[in-house]
């Protein structure tokens, strides 16, 4: 308890600091301008969201779901805020192939990549597990496989413009009517939402947090967390790693 006591509240200090003043610099909309992005999960809630703000700073946005016509209007009215082009392409995440194809192709019509923001998820009803194993293959396809292949097939345009990959995961408006009734926690705006991600996608932010709700999670998950990795990295030779 005296341990506790004595070194809890300086550990605690220094995470919060770390998440505080993580960002080497300010945000400024500029950063986006004349930038290529894809968006994912682009036709509602923070995906929309996001595409639109981007379009207001004038980046290129490629964006995609599974609703053409839905998207065709999203894609309309980015360019109406002033995005520098914006693009559509239709299509399911479940289909590994399609996800691989979509990165080259929204490539190509940007000229390259900057930036990554994964935001798609399947729509699952929160239920007891009832065995239904296609269930969980059509989970797993969506919600973890396609994000490495969209992820890796990204890789090669984000390293030569040195961008970076958004991964989301939300407590905003959509997300929580998918489970009104079971999980009784306040949405967190999605227009807000979606401009504190797109900050900290710009300046490559570890993780970004918003709204008070979540600072629970933050400090009583990640500081434990943040400690044993800091730990568990210098047991490894990176260098020699990456090289291996």
């Amino acid at each position: 308890m005296a341990f506790m006591k004595k070194y809890l509240p300086p550990i605690l200090g220094f995470f919060l600091a770390y998440y505080y003043y993580s960002a080497s610099e300010e945000f400024r909309p500029e950063m986006l301008q004349g930038k290529k992005v894809i968006v994912t999960g682009a036709s509602k809630g923070i995906g929309e969201q996001m595409a639109y703000h981007l379009a207001k700073m004038g980046a290129h946005v490629v964006v995609t779901a599974r609703s053409k016509e839905t998207l065709k209007k999203v894609v309309s009215h980015c360019l109406e805020l002033g995005a520098a082009s914006a693009h559509y392409i239709a299509g399911s995440m479940e289909n590994v192939t399609f996800a691989e194809q979509f990165v080259a192709q929204a490539g190509k019509l940007m000229g390259g990549l900057d930036m990554l923001i994964l935001n798609h998820i399947t729509n699952t009803s929160m239920n007891l597990f009832s065995g239904d194993i296609h269930l969980v293959r059509r989970n797993m396809e969506v919600n973890f496989l396609s994000y490495v292949v969209l992820s890796v097939a990204a890789l090669p345009m984000l390293k030569q413009s040195n961008g970076s990959i958004v991964v989301v995961s939300s407590k905003a408006d959509t997300a929580m009517k998918a489970v009104s009734g079971i999980l009784n926690i306040n949405a967190s705006p999605k227009e807000e939402c979606a401009l504190e991600i797109i900050k900290g996608g710009a300046l490559r932010q570890e993780e970004v947090y918003y709204d008070n709700s979540v600072w629970t999670d933050l400090l009583l998950g990640n500081p434990g967390r943040k400690i044993l990795e800091f730990l568990s990295l210098r047991s490894y030779s990176l260098d020699k790693f990456i090289n291996n």
